[in-house]
């Protein structure tokens, strides 16, 4: 099988690692990958990586605010921003034709963010709003107590966004002292792919990060010294009355090995897929299509870069919850025993495999591939033989995985019910 992806790596003296692609598509996406989130911050500062991403867009010395944006839409591009807790991502889609100028304009932006007092105080309140519609959001309350389940002391456990409480006494010096601190070349990955060659691109960003960079003094970053968490010994249960609810949730969490234990992963993503992707896997046949006890089952290895989480979760009548979470204990308890089937390997690595290649069809989809394992992983080799390692685990390699890391017997346990008066 021919590879599909070829991309250029080259590294500036500065620390900025630029990947670069040709691919024969009219248009060209440049992704900058910031090795800072929610993960580095301090309690007191918790939400400050994702209100800066807000900031990001408020001008530079060079650009006024507004102004970045209005030159984006003049040439049909598209920019956007994300931050996780190990990572922040800015982007932007433009022609062949506007790429070196509109490039020059997001590494500005990213790196020269002025973060002006008036525009702070304006984009708090978005920030504040943006907690508050999250936190009367049923999925992301159920997934925020999940976390703060799964995880003891690692900050995976804080939400992203941060509380009220922290966002609301945040000062602008310090998003500036946390901005010139994290957001420097030595902590980025800038990725472009599109229609032009590998080279030309690879240049185009080197200039504008020379320009950008222009008198930028470096700072440090340190990043404080984390471990993973034990596996847990007994199931720890979390309840709640949730009134906006209209069926009963269930989450059972597991400590798994994250991406500092990448080739730990593999057999686990494999086990989520047999148990609770797709129709035909054991969990949504057993629970939702034979027995009916579920509206919604699914399961997910959610790989972070210290540690991750083994996740199932479950909709289902507040009365149905026993027999559910009992049979879920069991469907692991069977993982650990027996042998999974070849049809159903095979089920995962066909789905993998296509994942894999839709996945490469568009420069923003190559340009997400590279980012994310050049930034969290250090190694792009780890992206393009994923569907290869992914191919080659078999059923001992399960049997071994649940055992070592599903515990039918320790889990973490939450439980969301609806208010009294509901059916």
């Amino acid at each position: 099988m021919s590879r599909l992806n070829a991309p250029k790596q080259h590294q500036l003296p500065n620390g900025l690692t630029i990947i670069a692609e040709q691919m024969p598509v009219e248009a060209i996406n440049l992704s900058l990958w910031i090795n800072v989130g929610s993960a580095v911050e301090a309690d007191a500062i918790n939400g400050m990586a994702h209100f800066l991403e807000h900031m990001i867009f408020k001008g530079t010395e060079q650009l006024a605010s507004g102004e970045f944006e209005r030159r984006i839409e003049e040439r049909g591009a598209v920019t956007n921003a994300a931050t996780s807790q190990d990572y922040t991502h800015y982007y932007v889609t433009s022609a062949p034709k506007d790429f070196a100028e509109l490039a020059q304009l997001q590494i500005d932006v990213v790196l020269n963010a002025s973060i002006p007092e008036e525009a702070f105080e304006r984009e708090r309140l978005v920030v504040l709003e943006e907690i508050r519609r999250s936190s009367d959001n049923p999925s992301r309350r159920t997934f925020q107590r999940a976390m703060e389940t799964a995880f003891d002391k690692l900050p995976y456990r804080r939400s992203v966004l941060g509380p009220e409480t922290v966002i609301s006494q945040l000062k602008q010096q310090q998003m500036q002292d946390f901005h010139a601190n994290w957001y420097q070349p030595q902590s980025m990955t800038a990725v472009a792919v599109g229609n032009l060659s590998a080279e030309e691109l690879i240049e185009i960003v080197e200039r504008g990060f020379q320009q950008a960079a222009n008198g930028k003094q470096s700072a440090k970053s340190n990043r404080s010294e984390m471990n993973p968490e034990l596996s847990l010994k007994e199931i720890v249960r979390q309840e709640f009355i949730d009134e906006s609810l209209q069926q009963a949730r269930l989450v059972m969490v597991w400590r798994v090995p994250g991406l500092s234990q990448l080739n730990q992963t593999y057999a686990l993503e494999v086990l989520a897929g047999i148990l609770g992707q797709g129709r035909t896997s054991r969990l949504v046949r057993d629970l939702r299509e034979e027995r009916g006890l579920v509206s919604h089952i699914s399961a997910s290895n959610m790989t972070q870069q210290l540690q991750g989480i083994f996740y199932i979760s479950a909709h289902c009548a507040a009365e149905n919850l026993p027999v559910v979470e009992a049979a879920i204990a069991q469907h692991i308890r069977v993982l650990q025993t027996e042998m999974a089937t070849e049809l159903e390997i095979a089920r995962i690595r066909t789905q993998v495999a296509n994942r894999f290649i839709f996945g490469n069809e568009t420069p923003s989809n190559r340009a997400t591939l590279y980012g994310y394992y050049q930034s969290m992983v250090g190694d792009l080799e780890a992206a393009f033989n994923y569907p290869a390692y992914i191919q080659s685990q078999d059923a001992t390699d399960l049997i071994q995985a649940a055992q070592n890391y599903l515990s039918p017997d320790a889990y973490g346990v939450v439980i969301l019910k609806p208010g009294e008066g509901v059916i």
